[in-house]
């Protein structure tokens, strides 16, 4: 398989406090099956769909007291240097490029507005094996109140090309690699709690929106946005029971017209 291309969203992950309640979640909501957690790597269980490797959970580590949030990974071919444009132009790096085993080599980072985030130079693991698709990552966007310095930052640190929403109701931006949108920017409204920082938010593919947030009440999430329908499918913003916040998606069932950026 070739590369991915420099920038591309390419696996997610989160650390939980109680992975097995993480997993009963997570596989009744979007139909996940869980790998042997690996005991080498601190338990780090692999979700699949349909067999094939969609995500994975992780127990805290002893002594973490960090909310559970879900982490993007975004591909480079060259660790190092992705590294230090993160330092350079604000970012600050949590850790120095690590192997990890033959899988590949991984930092992770906050950029200059709050966000984390992750980068992977892939070996043996080259991340998503299924996007787009039913159980599966698809898309993400950058929420942040400090739009600024992400817009500045993230365009440094990978080739992005970027567009904005034209309806200025909206402070929404694309990012595009080789003419294709790969994730957005979205600013954070009053609409978001003061005291919550910002995140990327993860979507995830459900096979109809409003059975998928009736499960996440059922099991002991929460709805925060939506359900709301759009040209690219009805979503909604949710949080699992230990409150890691992510979205649903059903890209099948589309309203409204495309929104224009320029």
């Amino acid at each position: 398989m070739a590369a991915l291309p420099e920038g591309t969203p390419c696996w997610a992950d989160a650390m939980f406090p109680d992975v097995e309640a993480a997993k009963s979640f997570y596989g009744e909501l979007l139909g996940w099956t869980f790998d042997e957690g690996s005991t080498e790597f601190g338990g780090y269980t692999q979700a699949r769909s349909d067999g094939k490797a969609v995500a994975a959970v992780v127990p805290r580590m002893p002594g973490m007291d960090t909310a559970p949030a879900w982490n993007l990974y975004f591909a480079t071919s060259d660790i190092s240097a992705t590294a230090r444009r993160i330092a350079d132009n604000g970012g600050a790096l949590l850790m120095d490029p690590m192997p990890v085993a033959d899988f590949g080599t991984m930092v992770t980072a906050e950029d200059p507005s709050g966000v984390y985030f992750s980068v992977w130079q892939a070996g043996s693991h080259e991340g998503f094996e299924k996007i787009g698709e039913l159980g599966a990552y698809c898309w993400a966007e950058v929420t942040t109140r400090d739009v600024e310095k992400a817009d500045h930052f993230f365009p440094a640190v990978f080739p992005y090309t970027v567009k904005r929403m034209k309806d200025e109701s909206v402070d929404y931006r694309l990012w595009y690699i080789d003419e294709a949108p790969v994730a957005g920017r979205f600013k954070m409204t009053a609409d978001f709690p003061h005291e919550m920082h910002p995140f990327v938010n993860v979507y995830f593919g459900v096979e109809d929106c409003d059975a998928a947030i009736a499960t996440v009440g059922r099991l002991g999430g929460e709805v925060h946005h939506g359900p709301k329908d759009s040209p690219f499918g009805r979503w909604a913003s949710v949080s699992d029971p230990q409150g890691a916040v992510f979205s649903v998606i059903d890209i099948k069932t589309t309203a409204g017209d495309m929104p224009e950026f320029v």
